[in-house]
């Protein structure tokens, strides 16, 4: 039995992500850009010099400022923990490394029952570095502005694992899970385990929403998804609707436009779609009583100022049409993270014009 606790909250503030996420009407329509803490600012580049990503991830002073960053210049609604989907496998002892240029790195891949069963476990205190971090910005975001906390999904997570690092086709993830699903299904448990005890974290440490990131899923097909990952997803929503009721949740990968309905069945308050399939027509695929989050191409960013002001509002009109479909409310964001080459004043200006519609 999970332990229940109320998340930390204020009651005379209004936050507009809180508020779509609910399907409630928000003041203003709610915007916050994935990455958006990251390359693409100034600032960040300058407070990372010389420092690691996973070092930058365990210290809470700096997880904290690089949190602030883009809220403090872009005005978004939202901030998102500054971390990384393999920090908590780092933290639990697996081997790992993030490479410049390349992603993380695993220095013993997992492929069989053995390594299955010799995984770590995840004990909250080996991340109480994250916790800090986010009771340090509790203390710091200002007012209307929600704290999401986030994981890697288990799928995502195992793609890491099996594969050793990033993979275009995962293939000897797919291997294990078609030819042993007894140990894909004991790696997805044990992984969904990590991704429960990391979001439970950071919830009583003052996160106000989380999102589940399955990045990779769109490899899937709509029938593996279903047999092979979304037991395993539903089960992180499960537990964390059990101990943190009143916690939205979203849920986001890439290239998932097959996979939207069963995405949206696995329990998130808030579907995330990428740039590939309209939120009206996202709407119908996740079904009624689900908000949803996107999802303007971070690639328009790079282009003329008028052809970003028509995209933006076209996402808009969209989300708009998609309540006649049953959603629930709309959070803007990009269909993915933002480039590192991108102009934050475009970013300032989309928040801006996100704003005003």
């Amino acid at each position: 039995m999970i332990e229940k606790f109320e998340p930390s909250s204020d009651d005379a503030t209004a936050y507009p992500l809180l508020d779509a996420a609910n399907g409630r009407t928000p003041s203003r329509r709610p915007v916050w850009f994935m990455r958006q803490a990251g390359r693409s600012l100034p600032e960040y580049r300058k407070v990372r010099e010389g420092i690691g990503m996973l070092q930058s991830c365990f210290r809470p002073d700096l997880v904290c400022e690089i949190t602030l960053q883009p809220v403090r210049r872009h005005d978004t609604d939202a901030a998102i923990l500054f971390s990384d989907i393999v920090v908590p496998l780092k933290a639990a002892g697996i081997d790992l490394d993030i490479v410049s240029g390349i992603g993380p790195v695993i220095e013993h891949p997992v492929r069989d029952a053995a390594a299955v069963d010799a995984m770590p476990v995840l004990d909250p205190e080996q991340v109480e570095p994250v916790a800090e971090a986010v009771r340090l910005l509790r203390g710091e975001l200002p007012a209307g502005v929600a704290l999401i906390g986030f994981a890697g999904a288990p799928f995502t997570l195992a793609s890491y694992l099996v594969e050793g690092g990033p993979s275009r086709n995962h293939e000897r993830t797919k291997a294990l899970m078609y030819s042993d699903p007894a140990t894909w299904h004991a790696l997805l448990g044990k992984l969904a385990d990590l991704a429960i005890t990391f979001l439970t974290v950071q919830a009583r440490a003052g996160a106000q929403a989380f999102q589940l990131f399955d990045s990779w899923a769109g490899a899937l097909s709509l029938a593996d998804y279903q047999e092979y990952v979304a037991p395993h997803s539903q089960r992180v929503f499960d537990a964390l609707r059990e101990s943190a009721p009143t916690l939205p949740s979203f849920h986001f990968g890439v290239g998932t436009g097959e996979l939207l309905g069963a995405m949206g069945r696995v329990g998130a308050d808030v579907v995330g779609v990428d740039w590939r399939v309209p939120l009206d027509e996202a709407a119908r695929r996740v079904g009624p009583g689900k908000a949803l989050q996107g999802n303007l191409d971070p690639a328009t960013l790079m282009a003329d100022r008028g052809t970003v002001e028509t995209q933006v509002k076209r996402v808009v009109a969209e989300a708009d049409a998609a309540r006649a479909a049953g959603a629930t409310g709309h959070v803007f964001n990009l269909g993915h993270g933002v480039l590192p080459n991108t102009d934050p004043d475009v970013l300032t200006r989309v928040v801006g014009l996100v704003h005003s519609l």
